[in-house]
């Protein structure tokens, strides 16, 4: 292969196409997380627990991963709990909430998994203090919008001992 050759090098030229793409679907979320999701609406985290296990898994799962059976009951989850990781994104992409922004996994007291979120409540002027403040170990408590749909974005934590911001 000669490299020199025009249309082989016409060829290796990078491609670029830029296009957006807007799909609108319908998901049946299930029995499961549509149960999860109307309570979110009435202002409550509900997570599932396994009477065999015992554990209590928020988001809600439908098996135990310990003991294999079914969660068929439904616990109010706490509204405070502890920060297990966190990240705050400093670049925007398509889509994104303007930037920066804070988000964290975190465990809410008397349930054995962690469930995402954003977190308000904290200043982003300085994005290395406001990491310090989302430390893992942070106690932080939930809070909801003032009129929740149903969505995962019904409900944000902020870090105790900061007000509630909107």
């Amino acid at each position: 292969m000669n490299s020199n050759t025009p249309e082989l090098e016409d060829a290796l030229q990078p491609n670029v196409i830029e296009d957006s793409w807007t799909v609108t679907y319908r998901y049946s979320v299930g029995a499961m997380a549509g149960t999860f999701l109307a309570a979110l609406k009435e202002k409550k985290i509900l997570a599932t627990h396994c009477r065999k296990s015992g554990l209590t898994y928020l988001p809600p799962r439908a098996y135990c991963e310990r003991s294999f059976e079914r969660c068929e009951s439904w616990v109010e989850a706490a509204r405070e709990g502890t920060v297990e990781v966190a990240t705050i994104v400093t670049k925007a992409f398509d889509g994104s909430p303007p930037v920066p922004y804070a988000l964290a996994y975190v465990r809410l007291d008397g349930v054995d998994t962690a469930i995402g979120g954003f977190v308000r409540g904290i200043s982003m002027t300085d994005v290395q203090l406001a990491a310090k403040q989302l430390a893992i170990g942070t106690r932080v408590r939930t809070e909801f919008v003032d009129t929740p749909e149903g969505k995962v974005t019904d409900f944000y934590f902020t870090p105790i001992g900061a007000g509630p911001q909107a």
